[in-house]
């Protein structure tokens, strides 16, 4: 072996340790290669339209694929009675729509109820069409305009919102309904172009029961519910 084989020879078993040490060796713990689109698509910024709480639009997430169903007798418990019309409302929403889950559902309705009430009394429009059907934003829409044209303003200001409850559920066709009950303290005064009331009282906290029905289209790919309906017990 003449002196130029050698010194090749070594030169490779150089190369081959500098590359070992730089690149390591697989032990079958490495994490898997960073996927930039899983990420953006997990915990990138949430689209604005979706709300959660407090106050976006309802949003509703899959359900957890090791989730076991529960026993139809427990499946609402803590919500309603077995064979109660709105036990047989959800159930007729979770065959069409395995992802539905109330109680997601009602803490996100808190969030969106308190928001609906503030964009109304702000006059903001912007937030208002992202969470009402168009014929419920066509009448918030009226009643924002007659107030503006009577150069006044409203003041309100959420004190607690102690009860979110469903109180009625059905499926028409392909669209999920569920109609809540929202036991509220507000404080909210009306105010003219001089300052003066025209209608609450700044210093007196109100209870509030307000009774509103939302809506989704389970076919469709937008996990937003809108509301649809409102009415109130007060």
């Amino acid at each position: 072996m003449d002196i130029y084989t050698i010194i090749f020879l070594a030169l490779a078993v150089f190369i081959f340790l500098r590359l070992r040490s730089v690149l390591g060796q697989r032990t079958g713990n490495e994490r898997p290669p960073f996927d930039r689109t899983a990420r953006n698509a997990l915990g990138g910024a949430p689209d604005k339209n979706v709300v959660t709480m407090p106050g976006k639009v309802i949003d509703q997430p899959p359900l957890a694929p090791t989730a076991e169903p529960a026993p139809p007798s427990d499946r609402w418990k803590g919500l309603t009675e077995p064979g109660t019309a709105l036990a047989q409302g959800l159930d007729a929403i979770v065959e069409r729509d395995s992802t539905f889950e109330p109680r997601h559902f009602l803490s996100g309705a808190r969030g969106a109820y308190e928001m609906i009430v503030l964009a109304f009394a702000n006059g903001d429009r912007r937030s208002l069409r992202d969470l009402l059907s168009s014929e419920v934003y066509e009448s918030f829409d009226a009643a924002i305009k007659d107030r503006e044209k009577n150069e006044q303003k409203t003041e309100t200001r959420f004190v607690s919102i102690d009860k979110a409850e469903l109180v009625g559920a059905e499926l028409r066709d392909r669209t999920a309904q569920l109609t809540v009950r929202f036991v509220s303290q507000m404080i909210s005064v009306t105010r003219d172009k001089a300052g003066n009331i025209v209608d609450g009282n700044p210093d007196k906290v109100a209870d509030i029961t307000d009774i509103w029905t939302f809506a989704r289209d389970t076919t469709s790919r937008d996990p937003n519910w809108k509301l649809v309906g409102t009415g109130s017990a007060n």
